[in-house]
């Protein structure tokens, strides 16, 4: 981020669009292409004119290659069917949730995130982070994000068949509360597209460029809340137009 500031700080920023682009660069952390920027502008600025400034200053969003951690090991307890299909969207909040688990590398191990998703508007419900992906992670993720419900409110959850939701007490904890479990085909990431897409979406803007690899697995954690409120609060939903 602080080579980022530099950069943004060496170009001439003489006029006042060019000073406009490169601060809202800067701000989502190198993040946004021209149409992310374009629409953080709120001026009425074309993309086109927002790419050619980005192009001739050299503000290029990164784009990492694709990796992705699997966890599925067989089925260990029948998997439920998938109720939503391709359906992502929904009507009303906790109408229906996805999960699914991340691996982040860390320079002292690895770090899991496992976050509960809302259809209806594409944020964060409630995430658990911690050293492994295991029944204790799934548990408190949906622990916390049942405690956020209204009363009455049972929103359909749909999950991978990784092993930290098809262990025995997984369908139970689900009972317990009052959910409806689905599960997608085995390895198939369209399945959990809005998962994919904040998973997709954290390492572009923070773990491949701020480097995560080279810190502690406490400062990932602290990083991971961050990008959570970031993903939350902070970020341009270029699909809702604002």
């Amino acid at each position: 981020m602080e080579a980022l500031r530099r950069r943004v700080g060496e170009l001439d920023l003489g006029n006042a669009l060019v000073r406009e682009v490169a601060d809202a660069f800067a701000s989502s952390k190198g993040r946004y292409g021209c149409r992310g920027i374009k629409a953080a502008l709120r001026t009425g600025v074309s993309e086109k004119v927002t790419e050619r400034i980005m192009a001739e200053d050299g503000l290029v969003a990164y784009v990492p290659g694709r990796r992705r951690y699997g966890s599925y090991e067989g089925e260990t307890t029948p998997a439920p069917g998938n109720l939503i299909a391709w359906d992502f969207t929904a009507e009303r909040p906790d109408e229906k949730w996805l999960t699914d688990v991340a691996e982040v590398k860390a320079a002292d191990g690895k770090v899991y995130l496992s976050p509960v998703i809302g259809c209806h508007d594409g944020k964060i419900v409630a995430y658990a982070a911690g050293y492994g992906p295991d029944a204790r992670l799934a548990d408190t993720m949906l622990e916390k994000s049942a405690a956020t419900l209204s009363e009455g409110a049972r929103p359909l959850v749909r999950s991978d068949r990784g092993r930290h939701h098809g262990w025995p007490g997984w369908p139970e904890l689900m009972e317990r509360f009052g959910l409806a479990g689905l599960t997608g085909a085995k390895g198939c990431s369209p399945g959990n597209a809005a998962a994919e897409g904040f998973f997709g979406g954290m390492r572009a803007g923070s773990v491949y460029p701020e480097r995560w690899e080279e810190r502690t697995r406490g400062k990932v954690l602290a990083l991971i809340d961050e990008c959570v409120h970031w993903f939350n609060y902070d970020r341009v939903k270029q699909s809702r137009g604002h």
